[in-house]
């Protein structure tokens, strides 16, 4: 491939890569050397998992598309990927399993009480539109004990599961009211993602802030959930829709020349390879827009390989904090951009968690019957956290931030916010109650 400038879209087609096999073909590879059983956090904490080889190289090979699935175990597969990750032959198992659940669901496997409770965690878009202009209501009431009990009971989401809270002033509409900074010279898409959108504008805030210290001017136009909810829930025929969509309104900026930043780890994955690889949706479009799309570290530790990150004056954070680097951020396979980045902050020092995941999985730890199972696989991060002392953690990904306050009952905050900081934007709640003065 050409060399090209980082923030400049791929547009020709010839320069990507087209081959591509399902996952399902990959199950030959499988050696049975068990190091994804040995590596995996669920199955190490309950026995309602037998293991990523049992059920995905092993299981895999007796499922018949035509025939209803007879072992529901693989439900409890929490798609880390941590499996995938320690795997010596490429065996995709993550995958594997999660299309053996979009089969369970397609067939009726589900009681009816449990795909509700699954349709619902799996569109924060429509959660949204209801809980954000009641958000002090709704916050109250969901985060109430009996607001949790009539939760668990009536759709059997977990009582005590960290819920987000809903906020009542969205990113979108602040968004809206900036002008772009008059030194900008170039533009970047951003891909807001429904947590920055509904729970946590404070994210994206920085997010703008960073990307506008380094010259550019933030597009955010129309979009709509990444669809990884759905995945997960083996809602795969919505997802496909809610990709579909996405393309729709995103492409054109691609093929003007723009590329797609996201501050949700778990969004730009979906965007570049969860969605294709489970929907098979390899359309021309659907390449273009995930060799285009990168998780917002990402993006700037190639800026800075250019020589083109602004690391100018930047304010000292004195401070030692913990870093939990998500399983779903590792699955990108683009090393730790986070750690480097944060590096540049003077007087910061950054413990990386060595954790195999926080447990909670998107919706997966929300879900009653796991939810015990999740908060037993963040155990290991959960010590690590409070051993460190720090007043708060560092993590990329939104449910593992909310995951990781709900088992420490400390903070957790973006690495995005602590550089907006140090670029000499003022830090919002929680970061700026810990801060030094």
């Amino acid at each position: 491939m050409p060399e090209r400038n980082v923030w400049e879209a791929i547009t020709n087609l010839d320069e990507l890569e087209a081959s591509h096999k399902p996952a399902e073909l990959t199950l030959d590879n499988c050696i049975k050397c068990n190091v994804c059983v040995t590596a995996c956090p669920v199955s190490a904490v309950t026995d309602l998992f037998p293991g990523p080889k049992y059920e995905a190289p092993q299981a895999g090979r007796f499922r018949q598309p035509d025939q209803p699935p007879t072992d529901y175990s693989v439900d409890y597969c929490s798609g880390c990927r941590v499996c995938n990750m320690v795997c010596p032959t490429g065996v995709r198992i993550a995958e594997i399993n999660a299309r053996a659940r979009g089969t369970i669901v397609q067939q009726g496997g589900f009681s009816a009480r449990n795909r509700l409770r699954n349709n619902m965690l799996a569109r924060p878009e429509l959660l949204a539109k209801f809980g954000s202009p009641l958000a002090p209501v709704a916050n109250a009431f969901f985060n109430s004990s009996v607001g949790g009990w009539f939760a668990e009971k009536l759709l059997g989401i977990a009582a005590d599961a960290p819920l987000p809270k809903f906020t009542s002033e969205s990113f979108r509409r602040w968004v809206k009211n900036r002008k772009p900074p008059a030194t900008a010279t170039r533009k970047v898409v951003y891909f807001t993602g429904c947590s920055t959108e509904a729970y946590e504008p404070r994210v994206g805030r920085a997010a703008v802030h960073v990307l506008e210290a380094n010259g550019f001017e933030v597009l955010v136009p129309e979009q709509n959930c990444c669809g990884l909810p759905l995945l997960s829930n083996g809602e795969f025929k919505a997802a496909w829709d809610y990709h579909q969509s996405n393309i729709d309104k995103l492409i054109s900026y691609v093929k003007a020349g723009y590329v797609i930043v996201g501050t949700s780890t778990s969004c730009t994955l979906t965007l570049k390879e969860e969605a294709p690889e489970l929907l098979d949706f390899y359309t021309d479009d659907a390449r273009l827009l995930a060799a285009n799309t990168f998780d917002i570290n990402e993006f700037l530790v190639l800026l800075m390989e250019e020589g083109l990150l602004n690391t100018d004056n930047l304010r000292p954070i004195p401070m030692t904090l913990p870093y939990h680097p998500p399983c779903q951020y590792r699955a990108h396979r683009v090393g730790r951009p986070s750690v480097e980045i944060m590096s540049i902050i003077p007087e910061l020092k950054i413990i990386e968690s060595q954790a195999a995941c926080c447990g909670v999985a998107g919706t997966y730890g929300y879900k009653e019957e796991k939810y015990q199972i999740a908060m037993d696989v963040g155990k290991p991060l959960f010590d690590f956290v409070l051993d460190v002392g720090a007043p708060l953690s560092v993590c990329d990904s939104e449910t593992c931030r909310w995951q990781i306050t709900h088992g420490t009952n400390k903070p957790s905050v973006h690495p995005v916010e602590l550089l907006a900081f140090a670029y000499g934007y003022t830090a919002e709640p929680p970061l700026v109650y810990v801060l030094p003065h």
